[in-house]
């Protein structure tokens, strides 16, 4: 296979284009590129049309392109840089009719005199010199594509997911004798690996500039008391025989303080860096403080409890208006009564009255009798009870969902992002239409390549600039799908009295509604048959 390709031929003082059609398949010239190069030289006395016919005529074929000054005209290289400036193509001109041929120095050469240093196919050269194939695509430069690395992590050896419930009685009470929420380890035991990042390996174009490889997120052994490290800081080591707790991404290790009664004027407050374990009550006025888990194994009274990680109350809590409970995990309490309580985890217990309770992933009130009345009850996910409120017709808010300010953020965020992919598309579209041209060796004007050049910037630093917005909208986007699947289940009676808020929405529940789904659907929060 051979291209089309063409010759400065000299007749009696008169310069011709000799045309030699392409062979098996070969690709045909383009105008345009005999145009480039009579105009380098410095040939214009000629006829476009007979050109043109002649280049098309698919037999050879000379046309009259001025007069001849008696110089002969050298072979000569066409050189074409990528946009991404990570490819070299050049194309070769035969030279006239006793004309010098280049060599491999010259070509060489030539190329450093564009400034193309790195990544030149010295064999493609050498094989161009043994068979020279005019006006054909030869590649004589490629850059090195930088290799991308990889981000960091940690292998957690322990459960991390403060979603795993507790086990369960046949009748739906929580086993406080195997809970099946702590993780138990014992000292010397591995707790967290790390796998270090992949920095990855930077690359050069044919100009010979530095291609960063991307940016990866490198991350550390976060870790508290009780635990060691080992030499390279990539594993991490229990000290105690103890637990071990996730808590905003730290690993803990926890040995526990045992209060063996109540905690009363005896005792006094506590503030543990550990978890506590109270085998009595957590009397009235009194506040436990830990990093780690509080457990209870009486009832709590007006008291003030904060755990970083799970708060568990075997009997339950009678906060009197006043009690206060906050955990970084999850909350298990037989019942819950006239107190706050707030868990970044899920909540169980079997009965909650007059009480204000906030949970970041669900609430269950189950067993036997599963009754939530009075108060607030609010969760991001769900809310499942066997019965909300009584024949009393006691004010009773259930809400779940996704906070209504987020939902004006996701709506303007997707105006701004809908906007500015519009213009990359139209953008993308000219700047593909460029390419185009560059790979079929049109040359452009200084001022047309100054603006694709200006172009192109300014495409990649929007794309980047649209990233985080992108990530920022994506979170909230999928908040949203949470809220939209978000619902309140009640396996027994609803009462008047209950309102019940998803989203944005309210349902006033008007007459008792039994074994059913509350879910928005349709622009209305409906019930469905459990």
């Amino acid at each position: 296979m051979k291209n089309q390709y063409f010759q400065m031929v000299f007749s009696e003082e008169k310069a011709y284009i000799h045309f030699y059609p392409a062979e098996d398949g070969g690709k045909n010239l383009n105008i345009s590129e005999v145009e480039e190069y009579l105009r380098s030289k410095q040939i214009d006395g000629y006829d476009l049309k007979e050109l043109h016919a002649a280049m098309n005529s698919g037999h050879e074929a000379d046309v009259y392109v001025g007069p001849w000054d008696g110089i002969k005209v050298r072979e000569t290289m066409d050189i074409r840089v990528s946009l991404d400036k990570m490819r070299v193509v050049c194309q070769f001109y035969p030279p006239s009719e006793g004309g010098g041929y280049m060599d491999e120095n010259e070509i060489i050469n030539d190329l450093g005199y564009h400034k193309i240093r790195f990544g030149i196919k010295e064999d493609a050269i050498k094989n161009y010199l043994k068979n020279r194939e005019f006006c054909t695509d030869i590649v004589v430069a490629e850059g090195l594509q930088p290799v991308h690395g990889r981000d960091a992590r940690i292998e957690y050896m322990f459960h991390t997911d403060m979603k795993i419930q507790p086990l369960h009685n046949e009748d739906g009470t929580v086993n406080y004798k195997e809970l099946n929420t702590i993780s138990h380890v014992q000292k010397g035991e591995l707790l967290a690996k790390l796998i270090p990042a992949d920095m990855g390996k930077s690359g050069r174009n044919v100009y010979g500039e530095e291609i960063k490889p991307r940016t990866v997120k490198t991350c550390r052994l976060e870790y508290g008391r009780n635990i060691s490290i080992n030499e390279d800081k990539t594993e991490i080591y229990s000290d105690v025989t103890g637990h071990v707790m996730y808590i905003n991404g730290k690993v803990f290790v926890s040995n526990v303080y045992e209060v063996p009664a109540d905690v009363d004027n005896s005792i006094g407050n506590i503030n543990y860096d550990g978890s506590v374990h109270v085998k009595g009550n957590i009397k009235s006025g009194f506040t436990v403080q830990a990093e780690g888990d509080v457990i209870v194994d009486g009832v709590i009274e007006n008291a003030s409890v904060y755990a970083g990680g799970q708060i568990i109350v075997k009997r339950g809590v009678q906060g009197r208006h006043k009690g206060v409970l906050k955990a970084g995990s999850n909350i298990i309490s037989k019942y819950i009564e006239n107190a706050t309580v707030s868990a970044a985890g899920y909540i169980e217990s079997e009965i909650i009255l007059n009480s204000t309770v906030s949970s970041g992933g669900t609430i269950k009130v189950h067993g036997k009798k599963g009754l939530i009345n009075g108060g607030v009850t609010r969760a991001a996910n769900s809310i499942e009870a066997n019965n909300f409120g009584t024949e009393m017709e006691t004010p009773t808010i259930l809400e779940v969902g996704i906070d209504p300010a987020k939902k004006e953020r996701y709506t303007e965020l997707k105006k701004q992002i809908t906007q500015a992919d519009e213009k990359l598309a139209d953008q993308k579209v000219i700047l593909d239409n460029y390419a185009g041209m560059i790979n079929r060796g049109d040359r452009l004007p200084a001022d047309k390549l100054l603006y694709v050049q200006k172009l192109a910037l300014g495409y990649k630093e929007e794309k980047a600039r649209l990233e985080p917005l992108r990530a920022e909208m994506n979170q909230i986007h999928v908040e949203m799908m949470v809220a939209a699947h978000s619902y309140v289940s009640v396996t027994g009676k609803a009462y008047p009295g209950v309102v019940i808020s998803i989203a944005d929405m309210e349902y006033h529940v008007k007459s008792p509604v039994f074994n059913s789904k509350f879910k928005k659907q349709d622009g209305n929060i409906k019930t469905v048959p459990l």
